[in-house]
């Protein structure tokens, strides 16, 4: 039996004493063990967070002097006398488009052109049976002669009935008779001679000719038919082609410009490009401005006449237009890829001469393909970054590159970040105080991605021995 205390509970013997002891010396060496390792695995979380605190404090401009410098491509703002244009979707239309119809009931004998050919005005197309129309010219001819004879035989008495007269052998109501027969003779014959006219018209009608140059359609009806008057195809469609016109509509805001210089009778020149825009068919002139503003688009349609010389521009075409408004003198010109947008407003990264950038809010004239106009924010000869102002805040260094050179460095930076992250996986440890956002692995530096959209402070790890390139 054990022994017991003054409480009645069993007193501890001194044998257990030992155990107590070795307990306390393995808890107090795992202690030890532990605080090794995490010493050598990097900084404590208090410690980062007391550094990230600290960092805090000092601001960004002290971190920025302790970023490594970005590469970027830069360009100079340059001096030019800029185009401008106005860019519009038009239309070709012909200047005059016309279906052929016959202008006599008749019997079709021959068709006299090709389909698609290019016809000049008064050629022949077709003809029409003209039998029956040299019958009816016969028949006007033939009244007409006869009523021409009556007339000349009622002048001869006429003039008898007047010297009988003059001998006081006939009364006077007699001769004022004769000349009244006469009078409605002549009329006769001036009916029979339109008669004679309108047989010729009918006739020469069953020739069927272009009545304007241009070039034909398809042919609507076959020899043989019967055609007449009141068919609503007619025999062939014809398009005048040269010159030939686009319609085309510009922005309401834009008319001022525009009738600015025709009112000064200036000729604005417009170029005709294919649905791709890339070639140019043809080159005309502006001729004319339509009367009223269309409410539903807020544009208005402007028509350019075409010589169309070889041919270019087909009726009912689609076109790209590119009509030249003006031309700016000794304007500030930069890279259109220079041009940013944010909360500044519209700014492009200025660079310094200590390779450091300032953001420049600028105004933004007209912009023509990889080139846009400064009117104001930049001068001529200050250097602007054109590729990687993703990654650029005000007061970032930078390392001036060009664009080739910036897309190896992203490409070589993101292999260097594929290696660094499989070696940690091999060997436990490898780059873990960096992916965590701790220090780099030794040997490796920060290098910003030029590809990456990542934020302008998250860098990434590539060898420190890459080559530098400069813009």
């Amino acid at each position: 039996m054990d022994a017991t205390d003054s409480t009645g509970q069993p007193a501890l013997s001194p044998r257990r004493h030992p155990f107590w002891w070795i307990l306390a010396a393995v808890i107090v060496i795992a202690v030890a063990v532990g605080a090794y390792f995490l010493f050598l695995s990097g900084p404590t979380a208090e410690g980062a967070a007391d550094g990230a605190a600290k960092g805090g404090r000092r601001g960004g401009a002290d971190a920025a002097k302790g970023a490594p410098p970005v590469p970027v491509a830069t360009a100079a703002a340059s001096t030019a006398d800029f185009t401008v244009y106005l860019n519009a979707l038009g239309n070709v239309t012909a200047r005059n488009t016309v279906t052929v119809r016959p202008r006599v009931d008749g019997q079709l004998l021959h068709v006299q052109f090709q389909e698609g050919q290019l016809v000049k005005a008064g050629e022949m197309l077709a003809q029409i049976d003209p039998a029956p129309f040299d019958v009816q010219l016969t028949q006007a001819q033939g009244q007409y002669a006869k009523d021409q004879a009556q007339l000349a035989n009622a002048r001869i008495d006429l003039e008898r009935y007047q010297t009988l007269l003059k001998q006081d052998s006939i009364a006077s109501q007699q001769v004022d008779t004769q000349a009244a027969l006469v009078r409605q003779y002549e009329g006769t014959l001036e009916a029979d001679k339109g008669a004679v006219d309108n047989a010729k018209l009918q006739l020469s009608w069953t020739k069927i000719t272009a009545p304007l140059a241009g070039r034909t359609g398809l042919r609507l009806i076959d020899p043989g038919n019967m055609v007449h008057t009141t068919d609503a195809n007619g025999i062939v469609v014809i398009t005048q082609v040269q010159p030939i016109n686009v319609v085309y509509a510009i922005p309401e805001d834009k008319l001022a410009q525009v009738l600015k210089r025709t009112r000064a009778g200036d000729t604005l020149t417009v170029d005709a490009y294919d649905r791709d825009g890339k070639v140019k068919l043809a080159t005309g002139k502006l001729t004319t401005v339509d009367n009223q503003i269309d409410p539903a688009t807020g544009t208005v349609k402007l028509k350019a006449e075409f010589p169309n010389e070889n041919f270019a521009l087909f009726p009912n075409q689609f076109v790209n237009i590119r009509m030249q408004l003006d031309t700016l003198k000794g304007a500030t010109v930069v890279p259109t890829a220079a041009i940013q947008r944010g909360s500044p407003g519209t700014f492009v990264y200025r660079v310094n001469p200590d390779n450091t950038v300032s953001v420049a809010v600028v105004k933004l004239g007209p912009s023509e393909g990889e080139s846009t106009v400064i009117e104001s924010g930049v001068s001529p000869g200050d250097r602007v970054v054109v590729d990687g102002a993703d990654k650029l805040k005000e007061g970032a260094k930078i390392e001036p590159v060009t664009r080739e050179a910036s897309g190896a460095a992203g490409t070589r930076s993101n292999g260097a970040r594929q290696r660094g992250q499989g070696e940690g996986n091999r060997d436990g440890r490898g780059n873990r105080g960096a992916t965590n956002g701790g220090s780099p692995a030794p040997g490796t530096t920060t290098v910003p991605n030029a590809n990456s959209p990542s934020p302008s402070n998250a860098p990434t790890t590539a060898p420190a021995a890459a080559p530098k390139s400069s813009g």
